[in-house]
């Protein structure tokens, strides 16, 4: 059977109905919270892990920029979730979907643009032309400059989407081959398991890591408009 490699990044289907809506909303549903005055250890070590990393974004900002702290953390929390729920066996990760990271990227983006036209209006220009260009390089340089500001939503959404799909890719043809060896030579696939375990552990890690870039980056963009 010819197996197509980009099959588990498709859209799951659920009597003829795409079930990615409900998937994207299923995190959500795995965060704990506590209506007690007392709270467990997990809902503590939640609570110190956000602080923690509230801390360190939010410190750069000024108040206008630190009221974008919710939305943050909200960010990196569903982003975080969402990547970690995609390694598990049989499952969807939507954020495989380049169409879905730009409606995360565009809003976000241009919300930071937005803001810094309106708060700083002659900052926000002035980083279109640097200081000292030569006059015959001003034109050049404001288109260049434009150009780069309108790329960062797209860098920021090809990012993340490039990374979670290459690891996943890698995971599965990996997975295939000690599936293929299972049956030929035993050493051969016992070295390729354990490789593929080791590959497991760094997709974890990369899962963390993407969701912390994909957040700090749009906290950096933020910071230059506030």
């Amino acid at each position: 059977m010819n197996e197509n490699l980009f099959t588990l990044f498709s859209t799951p289907m659920v009597l003829g109905q795409p079930a990615t809506i409900p998937i994207i909303l299923f995190p959500m549903l795995l965060i704990p919270t506590s209506k007690y005055l007392i709270k467990n250890r997990l809902t503590t070590i939640q609570q110190n892990l956000t602080q923690l990393t509230l801390k360190q974004m939010m410190t750069t900002h000024n108040t206008k920029g630190q009221t974008w702290s919710l939305m943050l953390m909200s960010l990196i929390i569903f982003i975080t979730m969402t990547n970690l729920l995609g390694l598990l066996p049989y499952s969807f990760t939507p954020t495989t979907q380049l169409s879905m990271n730009l409606a995360m990227a565009i809003p976000l983006w241009a919300g930071t643009v937005i803001m810094g036209l309106r708060f700083k209006t002659k900052n926000s220009l002035a980083h279109l032309l640097p200081q000292g260009t030569p006059t015959l390089l001003i034109p050049m340089l404001v288109v260049i400059e434009t150009i780069s500001l309108l790329i960062q939503p797209v860098a920021l959404a090809v990012r993340l989407t490039a990374n979670i799909t290459a690891g996943h890719l890698l995971m599965h043809l990996i997975g295939n081959t000690a599936l293929a060896l299972s049956t030929v030579n035993s050493s051969a696939t016992l070295l390729i398991f354990t490789l593929l375990m080791l590959l497991t552990i760094l997709e974890i890690a990369v899962a963390l890591i993407q969701a912390y870039v994909f957040t700090l980056l749009t906290s950096l963009y933020l910071h230059n408009n506030t």
